[in-house]
């Protein structure tokens, strides 16, 4: 199933407050629509961006640690720290090395550092898939597997040539949002397996982002 959702520009005027210059979505007056823009094309600085480094494996995993403690009760919790220390002390400790030494060889790639941890970790499942390493408790964990169940997935291309892209849910249960800004308007597609109402789901889409119009029209928000 994809519903799709197009959604009217809302009425536009000048910028408020303190940025880039902006452009209105439309003709029209009114508070606080606008989209940052510029001159410069967005790929333009790309050669020129630092590299990242991969983080260090026990950041990746306090990380980790962090974002699973609100989703956990405290024995689930004890139970993956747990995982975590024999996986960072043991075959994780291997793993992270291997992974180091093949980014050193391929300078054209690039970590992402900040909070995040699933790519770290992620890259070194998947290596030990590749050198026939069973795979870790870490990763048998329930908890392992509830974080990365991501119901929710979205992306987007916005380009004068696109008028509107889709985008697959990663899970059975999930929904793919493939959205579009563009000068006028803006729009998304959702898609999802049988068993999901997709179109339920773009309704509530839709409700919150009139709320954000009336809102920043000055519109009291309809319940």
């Amino acid at each position: 199933m994809v519903p799709r959702l197009l959604l009217r520009a809302w009425p536009r005027g000048p910028a408020v407050g303190p940025g880039a210059p902006s452009r209105p979505l439309s003709a029209g007056s009114g508070p606080g629509q606008y989209l940052q823009h510029s001159i410069v094309p967005t790929m333009h600085y790309q050669d020129s961006l630092p590299r990242l480094p991969i983080p260090k494996l026990e950041d990746t995993i306090r990380r980790y640690l962090s974002a699973q403690k609100p989703l956990l009760d405290d024995g689930q919790f004890r139970k993956t720290e747990q995982f975590c220390k024999s996986f960072e002390n043991g075959i994780g400790k291997e793993l992270h090395e291997q992974l180091v030494a093949q980014d050193k060889q391929n300078k054209h790639t690039s970590y992402i550092s900040g909070q995040g941890f699933d790519r770290h970790l992620f890259a070194l499942r998947h290596l030990a898939a590749a050198k026939g390493i069973i795979l870790p408790e870490l990763y048998l964990d329930p908890a392992y597997g509830q974080i990365n169940h991501n119901v929710l997935s979205t992306s987007t291309l916005s380009s004068p040539a696109v008028n509107l892209g889709g985008f697959a849910p990663v899970v059975s249960d999930g929904f793919g949002v493939g959205y579009a800004v563009h000068g006028n308007w803006i729009g998304c597609n959702v898609s999802s397996y049988p068993g999901r109402n997709a179109r339920e789901f773009l309704q509530c889409v839709e409700k919150a982002l009139e709320d954000i119009f009336d809102a920043l029209e000055g519109k009291s928000i309809k319940s």
